[in-house]
């Protein structure tokens, strides 16, 4: 009975295996992970917004050229006509016109701009008029205008250069975060693919288990018959077996899940069937805790992240403090206009006219030139400014912890490093005596020296060494791959950890 169960189990574990199974390295599922997961292709996302806004502050030094058409912009409306000791009468007026307004702006280095522009446009005019009995005025006309213009703040900052500079600071932000999420990305997997290979290990151990208890079962039945084990030790053996059976159940399902879990973290499609390969193997490596920090306080991408926070809550600050300071802007104007004098005709006409225009006509023009200065604000100022302060003095305060942070978390990971392999080895050593000694037992229950709750006691013995040992394994394979992540550099081949990264994302 239990061997047809074990046998329908173990096909409902290896059934899907028969069609289109991926067999996944612990690399290959890495390399997945950094181009198909969700999380890198949110970050690559993020990474992208903040690289075009960056973009388009670089495109704001640039010239513009802007077209607007009005074809047609028609209106018809009652307009009151004031009198003298009478009163108002209502003319309806009716307009249509059609034309463009273009303009070409240049941006200037300073932060002003000079714009060129040109104004074309033909209108028809109605006009009802209600105190001589309604007569309908109409006239055609073109009017035409050709100008250039210029602006430019004074006494205070180049806002254009400013939000450049915060743009490019976010964007360097944004890169630096994408290049740790893969750092990230590459942990968790490791954390997943460790976790599935434990899964793993775990129902094959189990199945292992069950196999050994239900021959221990076989060979307690058949001296249970012959009388030479009193029928107490068989039903014994026939408990363990029922129960090794329903641990073998609950250890598929946990594989079952483990392998949705790091099929969803790698992005691939959940109902593709997969199968990992690894080996147990290990690479012991000297850890210098001086180099380890060191290497971590060079090279971290936090503390870079956290100068470049530090730049923007400068930024910050500096729009504060301008909040209440003297502005001044100096603007100026030339153009040239025309109307057509002729009142009817083509429109190629109407636009000669307005044209012609331009001579009799004399231009407009003008300078300004204003100044804002503050006077009062009843501390709003202040208070704005004291706030920008505080939040720099908090980010500022947060790269010196973070410092700490960083020396502290390497320091830990080191000494993780260090009780893992010693663990290991020590796991490693159990697991060999314990396998040794489960062999001795089984022919001493062979041959009637033992009882079968005794092969029982080193059948748990053997498991629990198996598994203690697995995970001493994956705890220190985590650790290696943490230790690289907190200091960024890789022990084993004496080398950068981002030059690995790089390579990784080449060989895609």
């Amino acid at each position: 009975m239990y061997r047809i169960c074990l046998i329908l189990l173990v096909f409902s574990y290896i059934k899907g295996y028969s069609q289109e199974t991926k067999i996944l390295t612990y690399e290959e599922a890495i390399n997945i992970a950094l181009t198909e997961s969700y999380t890198i292709k949110s970050y690559q996302e993020n990474q992208r917004s903040m690289q075009y806004s960056y973009f388009y502050y670089k495109a704001m030094f640039k010239p513009r050229l802007d077209l607007n058409l009005f074809t047609p912009s028609w209106n018809e409306q009652v307009s009151p006509v004031y009198q003298a000791d009478s009163l108002p009468v209502y003319n309806s007026n009716s307009s249509i016109q059609f034309g463009e307004d273009l303009k070409f702006t240049y941006v200037l280095p300073t932060g002003g701009n000079l714009a060129l522009h040109s104004i074309l446009y033909r209108e028809d005019l109605k006009t009802n008029l209600a105190n001589q009995n309604y007569i309908t005025l109409k006239t055609h006309q073109a009017y035409s205008q050709l100008g250039i213009s210029f602006d430019q703040p004074i006494f205070t900052k180049n806002t254009l250069r400013e939000n450049l500079k915060e743009a490019e600071y976010q964007y360097k932000i944004s890169t630096s975060s994408f290049t740790r999420q893969q750092m990230n990305i590459i942990y968790n997997v490791t954390q997943g693919f460790y976790g599935l290979y434990k899964a793993t290990r775990e129902m094959e151990i189990s199945e292992d288990k069950f196999k050994n208890s239900e021959e221990a079962f076989r060979i307690a039945k058949l001296k249970a018959e012959t009388g030479r084990i009193p029928e107490g030790d068989m039903l014994i053996a026939e408990v363990a077996a029922a129960q090794n059976n329903a641990q073998l159940s609950e250890n598929i399902g946990r594989l079952a899940r483990e392998k949705d879990n790091l099929k969803q973290l790698i992005g691939l499609d959940i109902n593709q069937e997969i199968k990992i390969i690894t080996e147990i193997k290990y690479d012991t490596f000297q850890v210098t805790l001086n180099k380890a920090i060191e290497e971590a306080l060079k090279n971290r991408l936090e503390i870079n992240e956290s100068e470049l926070q530090i730049k923007l809550q400068k930024i910050q600050l500096d729009r504060a403090r301008r909040e209440r300071e003297i502005k001044g802007n100096i603007s100026a104007y030339y153009d040239i206009a025309g109307l057509s004098t002729t009142g009817k005709g083509t429109t190629e006409e109407l636009f000669r006219s307005s044209f012609d225009n331009f001579v009799d006509r004399p231009p407009n023009r003008g300078v300004t030139l204003t100044f804002s200065i503050p006077i009062l604000d009843w501390g709003r100022g202040s208070a704005k400014v004291q706030k920008a302060k505080a939040e720099f003095n908090n980010t500022v305060l947060g790269k010196d912890d973070q410092l700490t942070t960083i020396t502290r978390e390497v320091r830990d990971i080191v000494r993780t490093m260090e009780e893992s392999r010693n663990r290991l080895k020590i796991h490693e050593k159990n697991q060999e005596i314990a396998k040794k000694s489960y062999q001795v037992s089984l022919l001493r229950f062979g041959n009637g020296d033992i009882t079968s709750q005794q092969l029982a006691t080193e059948q748990e013995r053997l498991s629990d060494s198996q598994l203690a040992y697995l995970d001493a394994y994956i705890t220190y394979q985590l650790a290696v791959v943490d230790l690289k992540r907190k200091t960024m550099w890789n022990f084993q081949n004496n080398r950068s950890y981002l030059e690995e990264i790089k390579e990784v994302k080449t060989n895609q």
